[in-house]
């Protein structure tokens, strides 16, 4: 039978259980994109609470894919000295490290990047912040090499292996959106020429890397938002992946534009809210032969427990549940499997736009209440 606690594998990637944290941005970057000893920390810490694969807040491959400041940037071959501290603060905290790369296209601004956003094509939608300007096929290969060069350097950094950020309306998701994607070129139109993009960055990042080393994917199921990406697109997408040898899809949905079916859903307060993405995870596992992971709203050890054991995903992926309880899979595993305590409030993001860094807000006001200090 097959267990959350079981060791398993990703390619050559050992794992000592079935969970994974998946990437939040944290805000505890400089300005450049450089980590800091906070992050280091941060992930150290996440690491000794038994978090077996840690997924990096989402790395931006130049920095005109930047979105959010204090984000995280693999752009930069001066940052390997902060890198490689990171790394080796997970390691040695007995961890493993996963660097989540990205380009924010469309859903940036002027004002972070300091020139007109970038996307598939140039339109106004909700999705965006502001009208963008459409990548010609110099820069669309600009930006497929840049993404094997974050890679290569993410190997060399020390990570344990990289994955792209094709979910939550980021540039490689508005590729692969037809709502976003109106190019009549070899990019756009059919699912096919969709994909293209990701498969391209797919393939830079594996020649980059090489077999052995892990390449993930972390892929909206469906956009949630009318002429987005619907499941069947996001099949066929799992099903070229896995045929070029992807290593895991992790599983998502929504974007900023979404609405109540947005990635980071708040008022999680009952089983039957939990677990949100799983039907779309679920059915991408029935089409590929690659372990699936599956993130959003998962709060009950007996949902998760539930889910390995039937085999609907391979790993459990959480965020907002470890920034409350870093220790929660080292809780669970000692067999205290109450209900994680996130309330899925959304509050700890706040800390990291004024206070360079999220965190528990809960946690903060329930340790003042008690006269405890952070």
């Amino acid at each position: 039978m097959r267990k959350l606690f079981d060791e398993t594998r990703i390619n050559r990637l050992v794992l000592n259980n079935r969970f994974v944290r998946s990437a939040t941005w944290e805000g505890m970057c400089e300005e450049d994109g450089r980590p800091t000893e906070k992050l280091a920390s941060y992930y150290a810490t996440l690491a000794r609470g038994g978090v077996a694969l840690i997924i990096t807040g989402y790395a931006f491959i130049r920095p005109d894919g930047k979105q959010l400041p204090g984000q995280m940037g693999i752009h930069d071959s001066s940052f390997a000295p902060q890198m490689k501290a990171l790394t080796a603060a997970v390691h040695d905290a007995g961890g493993k490290i996963c660097l989540q790369m990205v380009h924010a296209g469309g859903q940036t601004s002027a004002n972070t990047i300091g020139t007109r956003p970038v996307a598939p094509s140039a339109l106004r939608t909700p999705q965006f912040p502001e009208d963008t300007a459409e990548l010609s096929l110099q820069e669309i290969g600009e930006i497929v090499r840049l993404f094997g060069e974050g890679a290569a350097r993410a190997k060399e950094y020390g990570f344990d292996a990289v994955q792209l950020h094709a979910a939550h309306g980021y540039l490689i998701n508005q590729f692969l959106s037809p709502l976003t994607n109106r190019r009549v070129d070899n990019y756009g139109g059919s699912i096919e020429n969709r994909c293209r993009l990701l498969l391209e960055c797919y393939a830079s990042a594996r020649k980059a890397v090489g077999t052995e080393f892990p390449v993930l994917v972390k892929l909206n199921g469906d956009d949630n938002i009318p002429g987005g990406l619907v499941l069947e697109d996001a099949l066929a997408a799992a099903r070229m992946l896995d045929q070029e040898g992807i290593d895991a899809i992790e599983v998502s949905g929504g974007t900023p534009a979404s609405g109540d079916l947005a990635p980071v859903r708040q008022g999680i307060a009952t089983r039957e809210q939990e677990a949100y993405n799983l039907p779309l995870a679920y059915r991408i596992k029935e089409a590929v032969s690659c372990p699936v992971m599956v993130v959003g709203g998962l709060r009950s050890f007996e949902i998760v427990e539930g889910i390995i054991r039937r085999g609907e995903a391979d790993y459990i992926s959480m965020s907002r549940p470890f920034i409350r309880e870093p220790a929660l899979v080292r809780r669970w595993e000692k067999g205290d499997e109450a209900r994680a305590t996130c309330i899925s409030c959304n509050g700890c993001f706040k800390p990291g736009l004024k206070e360079k860094g999220i965190y528990c807000v809960v946690n903060k006001i329930e340790r003042e209440n008690k006269g405890v200090s952070l």
